[in-house]
């Protein structure tokens, strides 16, 4: 379960959101969640960016070789996220 909420959207995106859930046999609320998700993950690239960042230094060692992260940020870098 999760939290419940009301919300007004225009009636033509209504209206494509149900055929879309009709479509792909997906609950209103998953197909609202999903979409929602995907908003935050699209428009808060820095918290991506943060909790990446916080895996890479607990891995981040000082074993890691130098070529290694230099290549590694150079392909990060060159990612669309």
């Amino acid at each position: 379960m999760g939290m419940k909420t009301a919300i007004s959207i225009p009636d033509p995106v209504f209206l494509a959101a149900e055929r879309h859930a009709r479509r792909t046999r997906t609950s209103r609320s998953r197909l609202y969640a999903d979409a929602l998700r995907e908003y935050l993950l699209r428009h808060a690239p820095d918290e991506v960016a943060d909790a990446m960042d916080r895996v890479v230094d607990q891995l981040d060692g000082p074993t890691t070789d130098p070529f290694v992260r230099r290549a590694s940020a150079a392909v990060f870098a060159r990612t669309e996220w």
